[in-house]
């Protein structure tokens, strides 16, 4: 009975810590735009919230915890756009040339944001689907692409669908497979564009098709990854 009641404890203690890491970082990145209003001080600030939401969630494990992934989870923070490209801590391409990269140029891990950019691409959420029975994995951007006065902007979502598995406990290798670009809004009748994979003869060395990251806090709401860019990203399912 003493043992029993000693692990129910326990229990109750490691989810009153998981709630509150949970509360602590969304805090930390609430209010940065998903990252693009984020300051080195805010940059840090989220970098110490995840690594105590880490901590305290333990190593995680994909060849127990896999089906927690399955399912639709919204971006709400990517380090990665502070700086207002998708490189991390290492240079990528900026936020306001992103077109050509929606259009086949396909960076391998493909996140954004609303941007106030210079750009004719305007950025509102970003999501990815899941589905771990077929390995899909689809990184998905709802954006507006400029038009010329008077003209409203075309709303359109665009899907990078990838294939991923699983390397080791909690790392993801992800390959891109195509671009499939939907208007929305007024012109949802159209018809969804395809734009198969660049051939690999034809594809630049720096862009290999493929990623892979790092699953460091993951429960049934909260996903954390650090991406093979030094990204730090926040999800919660939606």
């Amino acid at each position: 009975m003493l043992v029993q009641s000693l692990y129910g404890i326990i229990i109750t203690i490691s989810h009153v810590a998981d709630t509150y890491g949970m509360v602590n970082l969304q805090s930390a990145v609430s209010g940065l735009n998903r990252g693009l209003a984020a300051s080195e001080d805010d940059l840090q600030k989220a970098d110490s919230a995840a690594k105590e939401l880490e901590g305290v969630g333990g190593p995680v494990d994909l060849s127990v915890e896999l089906d927690k992934l399955q399912g639709r989870w919204k971006l709400i923070y990517s380090s990665a756009f502070s700086s207002r490209t998708l490189g991390g801590s290492r240079s990528g391409p900026p936020t306001g040339r992103l077109l050509p990269i929606i259009l086949g140029q396909v960076a391998p891990y493909f996140e954004n944001s609303k941007s106030t950019t210079d750009s004719m691409v305007c950025f509102d959420q970003v999501f990815q689907r899941i589905d771990i029975l077929s390995k899909d994995f689809d990184n998905i951007a709802e954006l507006q692409l400029g038009t010329p006065w008077p003209l409203p902007p075309v709303e359109v979502t665009a899907t990078l669908a990838h294939k991923f598995e699983v390397l080791g406990s909690s790392k993801i290798k992800i390959v891109f497979e195509k671009t499939t670009v939907k208007t929305t809004g007024n012109l949802s009748q159209l018809p969804p564009l395809d734009v198969p994979r660049i051939p690999d003869a034809l594809r630049p060395a720096s862009n290999t098709g493929s990623g892979e990251f790092e699953v460091t806090y993951l429960d049934s709401d909260t996903r954390v990854t650090r991406g093979d860019r030094g990204e730090l990203r926040v999800f919660v399912i939606s």
